[in-house]
């Protein structure tokens, strides 16, 4: 190529019966530099067009892939525990020992054991008037996500130091980075950011005072007054915020007061069990 002021000029060459010949061909500066710039500003466009329509659309094609195994849904949404068969918490702290869970975190709570004991009694009355006078859909009766249970709720070993003890507000999950949480119930999201220790955290009112919270999240699928429905995926598992490894903090509230999920959660299937007992 060579090029003047005005003109590049283009040199090509082929063979016609064992004969070569060169053919020149000028091309304006300006309409060149026009097409290059036009090309790089398309391809840019695409680009940013094609990571928004990515970005916006990965929960919709995750959503279909959740529906398209309704079983496994049925299956999670079983009746909880009535209040006969729901067993008081222990809050007391846990006999010394050297094990500490992987895969946990959450931010340190500062429910003491006589707070914790002592409104039990009224929580527990509250939450059976929910259940008889309030909407089913609205009650989080189903797994957020299925796996191992790395901790509990109530009073832990420090899951950093392993010295000390601190009360854990939720259930931490065990999952891989990038597996899909579910909102167990109707609501409505009051919180979708970063929230210290939670890391990336998701809030849902459920009505009636009852809050969930997702916590570590690799990735929020949904924003604040987003109206989400049972079994909608919601975000990815990660390890942001306070957390030693990659997993679910699930957390359930009334009136902003943390209480036990399993409260309302069925009993895991038959092989999450073998691995809580492991």
């Amino acid at each position: 190529m060579h090029k003047d002021d005005k003109f590049y000029t283009f040199l090509s060459s082929h063979l016609i019966n064992f004969k070569s010949y060169v053919k020149q061909e000028e091309i304006s500066k300006k309409i060149f530099q026009i097409s290059i710039v036009g090309f790089i500003l398309i391809a840019g466009i695409l680009t940013i067009s094609f990571s928004g329509f990515i970005n916006t659309n990965i929960f919709a094609e995750l959503h279909l892939t959740f529906q398209d195994k309704p079983a496994k849904i049925t299956q999670q949404i079983q009746k909880s525990k009535t209040a006969a068969e729901y067993k008081s918490i222990n809050y007391m702290r846990p006999a010394s020992s050297e094990y500490i869970a992987i895969n946990s975190g959450g931010p340190i709570g500062n429910l003491t054991e006589d707070e914790s004991e002592s409104g039990e009694a009224t929580i527990e009355s509250q939450l059976r008037l929910i259940e008889t006078t309030g909407n089913p859909g609205f009650l989080p009766t189903m797994w957020a996500h299925l796996g191992k249970i790395n901790n509990e709720f109530g009073y832990r070993r420090n899951p950093f130091s392993g010295r000390g003890y601190e009360f854990h507000a939720g259930m931490d999950i065990d999952g891989d980075r990038g597996d899909v949480i579910a909102v167990p119930a109707n609501g409505i999201v009051t919180r979708a950011g970063w929230e210290g220790g939670y890391g990336n955290m998701i809030e849902v009112d459920h009505g009636n005072g009852l809050t969930t919270r997702y916590g570590h999240l690799s990735r929020i699928g949904v924003q604040p007054n987003d109206t989400v429905q049972r079994g909608q995926l919601i975000g990815l598992i990660g390890s942001t915020g306070r957390s030693t490894g990659p997993h679910l903090h699930y957390e359930l509230r009334l009136n902003d007061k943390p209480i036990n999920p399993r409260r309302f959660l069925p009993p895991e299937p038959a092989e999450i069990r073998a691995l809580n007992a492991e």
